[in-house]
């Protein structure tokens, strides 16, 4: 099945960088969009940045300015760099790819990562 795996959270001091990654493997035929979603404690998940295969990325207006997001289209990858970090980017941060099943439906499905914890502490 497809499995979408999640790296590089960690505890970062405000003002630090951090580094997320993340990568899509099994029988995905075709990535639509690829992006980073995050949940704080005691609130809803909220989209970070999503980039089409075929378009420019859009990020959250908290973020603009700090991260930047890269994408792999050959490598089914997507990385997330986090600069300038917030006590407000305390998150769980997710992966969410959205593609085909090799030989499956012919609609898209939702793949999730298990996600990574982004904690900004002094």
């Amino acid at each position: 099945q497809v499995q979408v795996v999640e790296s590089g959270g960690g505890l970062v001091p405000p003002g630090g960088s951090l580094r997320l990654s993340c990568v899509a493997t099994g029988p995905i035929s075709s990535i639509l969009v690829m992006g980073w979603y995050r949940q704080a404690p005691g609130k809803q998940r909220e989209l970070v940045v999503h980039v089409p295969s075929n378009g420019d990325p859009s990020y959250v207006d908290a973020v603009k300015g700090r991260f930047t997001v890269s994408r792999d289209n050959g490598k089914n990858t997507v990385t997330l760099q986090m600069n300038k970090l917030e006590l407000d980017d305390t998150a769980a941060y997710y992966c969410n790819v959205k593609g085909f099943v090799s030989g499956g439906s012919r609609k898209p499905s939702d793949f999730w990562g298990q996600g990574t914890q982004v904690t900004v502490s002094s």
